[in-house]
């Protein structure tokens, strides 16, 4: 009994830290779904072959992403590739995909920061 309480707990907050964190359905100031990754915001804009990412602070404001790198796995259906990611502009990580990107998807984005700090988002 006791375990089953402790488990419940457990999953009741961390569902609420998860929240806390996750962006959702929220869009970035370029229309891209954002998520925190690696303690910065991270926003995804694939169009074409381009993957995009814009990395901003809690407030949305640039981040410059000197000294970042990253990577994109994208899944749709049964293709998969991975595509490294280069500081791009100001405040974006972008890289070409051999193939266009197809609607619906699955994108997993890693960034590392100029700091080393890492994480990962799926979008």
């Amino acid at each position: 009994m006791k375990l089953a309480l402790l488990l419940a707990a457990a999953l009741l907050w961390s569902g609420s830290a998860l929240a806390q964190h996750k962006h959702g359905d929220a869009k970035g100031p370029n229309g891209g779904p954002m998520q925190d990754v690696a303690g910065v915001h991270a926003e995804l804009v694939a169009t074409g072959t381009t993957v995009t990412v814009n990395i901003f602070d809690e407030a949305t404001k640039p981040i410059s992403t000197k000294g970042f790198s990253g990577s994109a796995l994208i899944v749709a259906g049964a293709d998969r590739e991975t595509v490294m990611l280069a500081p791009s502009g100001e405040n974006a990580l972008k890289g070409e995909a051999k193939k266009a990107i197809a609607a619906g998807a699955a994108v997993t984005v890693v960034v590392k920061t100029a700091a080393g700090k890492s994480g990962q988002a799926r979008f």
